[in-house]
């Protein structure tokens, strides 16, 4: 017998089917029967299925003589189930990477309850995903499992059969089965959740739920909209059948009843033409019919007790024209906002340009970094020294208000578009940052510009991206050079980088080659910084730790993961944990590390330099952290699967296969055999990192952060720096082979890479 069994039904979605069945079959949990169920569907779904059956015996092909509809669909799959536990997917869905595994973890975690509950997001056409905005009611804290009396709140989730798992034995004692027509969910879910004994929840997205531009049931004009009255009708006849219910039951799905009627009146796109004043004629009925005193707890708003009224009383017209008015009243209200921020952004800059008339403030100086996200890099590095160097300095720090609470207490805090913000950036003398500053930012006379920048740069930057429409594509390069020549400094971390910057950024500044101040923090931390920051996350001491960082794709609109990282961990063993650090450009997707218990999603930690720190190896990609990391001389494996489409999207300065810092995989069985082995620590390994931390990591000797202040806050003349080691000749490009005659090409320096000035 299997674990589960996961339901299929298809009719007319052969654009999405494919994907939907792969996203289960993919699946790291493999303990499943996939009950595929074509519902007489005319275009290509039943091919489809038994393609998909004839290699894979996991999967079992139902086809119906006729179309029945989705709710007869889904009891065709049910009655050929015979796993402890059932799971409906529609097939435009699909579940979500380590799903399953998540889903028998909980289950077994909560000793097999009647249902689990599990959290789904919105799949746009344009690859974003937004998560149900009622995921906090899924909270695992508390006792597991419960009953829905102990937890009514979660009434309040969408009512839809695919955001759950049944333990087979209860539906088929309960002897639930799903009705024809629309809104076939509703009069399985309420009874399904009321009837079952034990519950718990799961705080992961498993489900993918898309939203289709067309093609959607509920987006189809059809007066089959008003089978939800029948449905209705269907979970009132439970309630009386089953009066050892609790009557707290009643009222509250009373209330949603009528909230649903109004989402279906008021929803354009559902209801034909002419129908709506029927429609709330049946639903004046059906109010009458079901309306219960409210409980304790159910009181409605006023908004909603005025739309509830007008059902009561079955007034369309006057339903019509309050909706109408409100909207009216929505719109106007916009407008007001849009042109009372227009009027606050222009006072603002009139502030701006009277205060750059002010004197300039020598002993103010004013950082950033990434954007505004943050006490973060090199200019939190910086800011921290002059604090120590120069005590008379006044600093403050630009951040958002979801990052005010990693700035230190000793620096002023400056929140973007505020008086104090432009205040500051007119009458500053110092100005640090790692991006650029608000473009409408005038730089004036005896105004310093600091720009630090982010990382040695492997893949294209600047006027670079020209060529490479898939990553600069949006790029003004007139703004980005205008932008350029407000620079004063710009730090370098090594001459590679220098020679980068001074091209691709051509302006007036000087360079400063001095190392990487953000790199500074690995020269003086020692083990009590590596310890006190595992203890934080939850790892044992004695565990060897992997940080997983990959980089941002740029041809890529979403960032899908590239490991499977419940995979890895469980090939590693008990002994190893898993961080993984999304690239700040990426949305997070918690999914990876929510599948395996030593898979920890560290993406919202504000010091990468602290996770490095923590961690014995990095397991990155095409990252400028690989650069900082070699300073801490500290294992590091490439893991490039597609090298051939980065490079073609955004290019690289060189090719870091030939030139690496340590060991690199091209697929991901590569890469646990590097992991597994040892072959990450060996000593290969050491002799690759010697030599890129010699070209790379020249000056970090601890003291970057020193040499910067004194020159530019100070004004002390600073001489550049000693490599810490000789430099090394520069890597040769890969011979290649003539595509013409087969014959070797010549082999030449990599001249991006030259250490000669």
């Amino acid at each position: 017998m299997p674990r589960f069994s996961v339901i299929v039904p298809a009719h007319l979605v052969q654009a999405y089917l494919h994907a939907c069945l792969d996203s289960v079959l993919s699946q790291s949990y493999t303990d499943y029967e996939l009950i595929a169920v074509d519902d007489a569907s005319p275009d290509a779904c039943g091919e489809i299925i038994d393609a998909y059956a004839a290699r894979d015996a996991r999967v079992r092909a139902v086809h119906l003589p006729e179309n029945a509809g989705l709710g007869p669909a889904r009891n065709a799959g049910l009655e050929r189930a015979s796993g402890e536990y059932v799971i409906f997917l529609d097939s435009d869905d699909t579940l979500a990477p380590g799903s399953l595994a998540a889903i028998a973890d909980r289950i077994k975690e909560t000793d097999d309850p009647d249902i689990l509950v599990y959290d789904y997001a919105r799949a746009h056409w344009d690859g974003s995903l937004a998560r149900n905005q009622y995921a906090h009611l899924l909270e695992e804290s508390g006792p597991a499992p419960f009953t829905l009396a102990e937890r009514p709140s979660l009434l309040r989730l969408l009512m839809v059969v695919w955001n759950k798992a049944y333990r087979r034995e209860f539906l088929v004692d309960s002897g639930l089965t799903f009705p024809p027509g629309y809104y076939e969910d509703t009069p399985w879910t309420y009874p399904a959740l009321m009837a079952a004994e034990s519950m718990a929840t799961l705080d992961r997205v498993c489900v993918h739920y898309r939203q289709r531009r067309q093609g959607n049931i509920l987006s189809t004009v059809s007066r089959k909209h008003f089978d939800i009255f029948d449905q209705y009708d269907r979970v009132f006849a439970f309630l009386d059948a089953h009066p050892e219910l609790p009557a707290q039951w009643r009222p509250l799905i009373f209330r949603r009843m009528i909230d649903h009627f109004c989402t279906i009146f008021t929803t354009r796109g559902r209801l034909p033409r002419g129908s709506r004043a029927d429609f709330l004629r049946r639903a004046r009925r059906h109010y009458a019919l079901y309306r219960t005193p409210n409980a304790p707890g159910t009181r409605v708003k006023p908004p909603t007790r005025m739309r509830h009224g007008l059902v009561r009383l079955g007034a369309h017209r006057s339903y019509r024209t309050v909706m109408g008015t409100r909207n009216v009243r929505v719109l106007a209200l916009r407008h007001l906002r849009r042109a009372a921020h227009a009027a606050r952004g222009a006072t603002l800059q009139t502030h701006y340009r009277i205060q750059c008339l002010l004197p300039v403030k020598d002993d103010l100086a004013v950082f950033s970094a990434y954007w505004n996200r943050g006490y973060s890099c090199s200019p939190a590095a910086i800011e921290s020294m002059v604090r120590d160097l120069v005590p008379s300095m006044r600093t403050a720090w630009i951040a958002r208000p979801d990052f005010t609470h990693t700035v230190p207490t000793g620096t002023g805090r400056l929140t973007p578009g505020t008086f104090s913000y432009w205040t500051a950036l007119a009458r500053a003398k110092y100005l640090v940052n790692n991006v650029n500053f608000d473009r409408r930012l005038r730089k004036r006379p005896g105004q310093v510009l600091l720009q630090t920048h982010h990382g040695t740069p492997l893949k294209k930057m600047g006027l670079d991206l020209q060529e490479h429409p898939a990553a600069g594509g949006g790029m003004d390069f007139a703004t980005l050079l205008a932008n350029a020549d407000k620079w004063d400094y710009s730090l370098s971390a090594n001459r590679h980088s220098t020679l980068t910057w001074e091209r691709v950024y051509p302006a007036g500044y000087t360079t400063l080659e001095y190392g990487n101040p953000r790199n500074d923090i690995f020269a003086r931390a020692g083990g009590a910084d590596r310890d006190r920051t595992r203890e934080l996350l939850g790892i044992p001491g004695d565990a060897t730790v992997f940080l997983y960082a990959p980089t941002h794709r740029d041809y890529q609109r979403t960032q899908t993961p590239r490991l499977d990282l419940a995979r890895l961990a469980r090939n590693l063993g008990p002994s190893h944990v898993v961080l993984t650090r999304a690239h700040y450009l990426a949305a997070t997707d918690k999914s990876a590390a929510e599948s395996h218990p030593r898979v920890i999603d560290v993406s919202d930690h504000h010091s990468v330099e602290e996770l490095c720190l923590a961690s014995d190896a990095l397991v990155t990609d095409y990252s400028s952290l690989m650069f900082d990391y070699a300073a801490l001389d500290r294992p590091i494996v490439l893991f490039t699967d597609d090298h051939t489409a980065y490079e073609a999207a955004r290019g690289t300065y060189f090719d870091i296969r030939a030139f690496p810092p340590g060991p690199f995989a091209r697929t991901q069985d590569e890469l646990i055999d590097v992991l597994v082995t040892g072959h990450w620590n060996g000593s290969r390994s050491t002799q690759l990192r010697t030599a890129f931390r010699a070209r790379f990591c020249p000056y970090d000797d601890g003291h970057a952060t020193e040499r910067v202040v004194r020159r530019v806050f100070l004004g002390e003349p600073t001489r550049p720096p000693e490599p810490l080691e000789p430099p090394v000749p520069p890597a040769p490009d890969p011979v290649r082979r003539d595509q013409q005659h087969d014959t070797p090409a010549d082999v030449r320096p990599n001249r991006s890479l030259s250490l000669e000035p």
